[in-house]
C-alpha cells in the first residue's frame, strides 16, 4: 500500500488560470501558479482530467482516455520557439470574459494550431524534428488510431463515429489504410498537437517537481461514447452489430433527482477484459502516470458495481445494478505496475461491496468537509471523524464553492458549522480550508476558490447540467500575499510543510 506523506495542495484545473487567449493554459500564468505554491508551503496541485473535450466541454467526457487537450497549448510559446508567426496573435477574436471561451477555442485557436503544424517543416529546426519523430514513435499505440479518429470526424461534419459508413466505422483495413492517405495532413496535424501539448506538459510537470510539488491527475471511471477508445476497442463495450449501445452509464433515483442521472457512456465487457488480463486498463493507467505523480480515480465504486440503464432509456428510472471484478483488476494493477499511489474516489453509495474493494486496494478514499453538517457527531465527513489514510477536501468540482456552501446551507447546516468551528459564519470559506488542513487526514486539497473565498459564481460543474460548467477562471493579480500566509501559515501551523 503507497503510503502518502503529510502534505498540503490545491485543486485548480489548467483552464482556470488567467491568460489573453480565451482559456488558461500552459504558459506564463501556469509557472507562476507553481510558484505560488511552493511559496505557499504546498506540495501537491490536483487537476481535473486533461484529455481532449467535446460536447458540454466536460473534461470527463474525452475524445481519448490517452489525449491531451489542445485548448491548453500556450501560443505565447509556439510564437517564442518560432512555430507559430507573432502576427497570427496580433488581432485575436474578443473573448468572453471572465470565463473560458470554449466557442472561440473550437473556431479560433484550434484552426490557428492546426494550420501550424501544416507550417511545422519549414518552420522548425533540427531538434524539434527529432522530438516529434520520437514522441510519434513512442506513442504510435494510440497515436496513429487517435489522429485518424480526429480527422475523420472532422471529414464527417462532427458526427460520431458510429454514424460513419461501415467500413469506417468497423475499422475494416483497406478503409483505414485510404483514410490515412486521403487525411493525411489532418492526421499530421493532430499528431503534431499532441506533440505541442506533451512537451508543454511534461516541461511543466517537471518544473513543478523540482520546486517539490506532486501532481495528482484525474482517471474518468468511464469513456465517452464518440471516442478513439469505443471506436479502437468496441469488443469491449456492450454493442450491437451496428456499434450501438445496448446499455448505458447512470446514477439511479434518489431524494434529488427523481429521474436519476443518465450518464450516456458505454459500459464495458468486464468478462472480455478480464480474460485478457485487463491490458487495455493496464494501458490506461499507465498513460496516466506517464502524465501524473498520483492519479485519483473517479467514481470508484462503479469497480464494485456499477449501475446498467438501457442503451435506448430517456432517464435513468429503469436500471440495475451490476457487479465488476475491482478486486480482480486491482490485484493485476498492483502485480504489473507496482504499488503505485491511488486515490479512491469513494463518494456516494458506499455499500459493503464497495468497503470491501477499498480495503482490498488499500487505496485512501476522500473526505469532503461540505457534506458534514447535515447529521449528527457520527457524520464520517467530520473531521474527528476522519482517519489518517484519507484525502480530505473542502469541496470539489461538482460542489458549490465553501463561500457559496454557506451562502444557501439552510438554518440546521449552518448551526452546526457554528457549533462545530465555534464560529460566526464569517470567512466560512477560510474555516473549511483550516479544517481540512488540521485534520488527521493525510493529504488535504483545497480547490483554489476556497483560498480566495469566491462565492458561487467561481462553481466549475452543476452535476446533471450540460451547459455553462468548467468555465471559472481566475484573473491576474487575484493571487495575493495574504493568499500565500493563509496557505503557508496552515501548513506550517498542522504539519504539511
Amino acid at each position: 500500500m503507497a503510503e502518502f506523506p503529510r502534505s498540503g495542495g490545491v485543486l485548480l484545473h489548467p483552464t482556470s488560470l488567467p491568460g489573453p487567449y480565451g482559456i488558461g493554459s500552459f504558459n506564463r500564468a501556469a509557472y507562476e501558479f507553481v510558484d505560488f505554491l511552493a511559496r505557499a508551503g504546498q506540495k501537491l496541485w490536483q487537476l481535473l482530467p486533461m484529455g481532449p473535450t467535446s460536447y458540454g466541454d466536460s473534461p470527463y467526457q474525452s475524445f481519448s482516455s490517452f489525449a491531451g487537450n489542445p485548448y491548453l497549448i500556450a501560443l505565447e510559446t509556439m510564437v517564442a520557439e518560432g512555430l507559430l508567426d507573432a502576427a497570427a496573435l496580433a488581432d485575436p477574436p474578443a473573448f468572453t470574459a471572465p470565463g473560458v471561451d470554449y466557442c472561440q477555442m473550437y473556431e479560433w485557436k484550434l484552426p490557428l494550431l492546426l494550420r501550424a503544424a501544416g507550417e511545422f517543416e519549414r518552420r522548425a529546426n533540427h531538434a524539434q524534428k527529432a522530438d516529434f519523430q520520437f514522441f510519434c514513435a513512442e506513442q504510435a499505440a494510440w497515436l496513429e488510431d487517435f489522429a485518424l479518429f480526429m480527422a475523420l470526424k472532422n471529414a464527417h461534419g462532427g458526427k460520431a463515429w458510429n454514424e460513419w459508413e461501415p467500413e469506417l466505422r468497423d475499422r475494416h483495413p483497406e478503409a483505414l489504410r485510404k483514410a490515412r492517405e486521403q487525411h493525411g495532413e489532418l492526421v499530421h496535424g493532430h499528431r503534431f498537437l499532441q506533440w505541442l501539448f506533451d512537451r508543454a506538459w511534461q516541461h511543466l510537470r517537471r518544473y513543478a517537481n523540482d520546486k517539490g510539488i506532486q501532481v495528482i491527475g484525474d482517471i474518468p471511471i468511464f469513456v465517452a461514447m464518440d471516442s478513439a477508445d469505443v471506436w479502437v476497442a468496441p469488443h469491449a463495450f456492450h454493442l450491437d452489430k451496428n456499434k450501438r449501445q445496448t446499455v448505458q452509464a447512470g446514477v439511479p433515483p434518489d431524494y434529488f433527482s427523481p429521474d436519476g442521472q443518465l450518464w450516456g457512456n458505454p459500459l464495458y465487457r468486464w468478462r472480455e477484459m478480464k480474460a485478457d488480463g485487463f491490458s487495455w486498463w493496464l494501458d490506461r493507467i499507465r498513460a496516466a502516470f506517464r502524465l501524473y505523480d498520483i492519479v485519483r480515480i473517479d467514481h470508484f465504486r462503479g469497480f464494485a458495481a456499477y449501475y446498467e440503464v438501457p442503451g435506448k432509456a430517456k432517464n435513468a428510472r429503469k436500471g440495475r445494478w451490476v457487479k465488476a471484478p475491482g478486486v480482480e483488476l486491482f490485484k493485476t494493477v498492483r502485480k504489473k505496475l507496482g504499488d503505485v499511489p491511488i486515490i479512491a474516489e469513494d463518494l456516494g453509495l458506499i455499500t459493503p461491496d464497495v468497503q470491501k474493494l477499498l480495503d482490498s486496494t488499500g487505496y485512501p478514499g476522500m473526505r469532503v468537509l461540505q457534506f458534514a453538517f447535515g447529521s449528527d457527531a457520527h457524520d464520517k465527513f467530520l473531521p474527528h471523524n476522519y482517519v489518517h489514510h484519507a484525502v480530505a477536501y473542502s469541496g470539489t468540482h461538482d460542489n458549490d464553492t465553501s463561500a457559496g456552501w454557506y451562502e444557501t446551507a439552510g438554518e440546521h447546516e449552518k448551526a452546526a458549522f457554528h457549533r462545530y468551528f465555534d464560529t460566526d459564519g464569517s470567512h466560512a470559506a477560510h474555516t473549511l480550508v483550516r479544517g481540512v488542513f488540521a485534520s488527521v487526514a493525510s493529504i488535504a486539497v483545497v480547490p483554489l476558490q476556497d483560498v480566495l473565498e469566491v462565492g458561487k459564481e467561481g462553481r466549475m460543474n452543476f452535476p446533471g447540467r450540460s451547459h455553462d460548467n468548467w468555465q471559472w477562471r481566475f484573473a491576474e493579480g487575484d493571487l495575493k500575499a495574504e493568499h500565500e500566509e493563509f496557505l503557508l501559515g496552515l501548513a506550517r501551523a498542522y504539519g504539511r510543510a
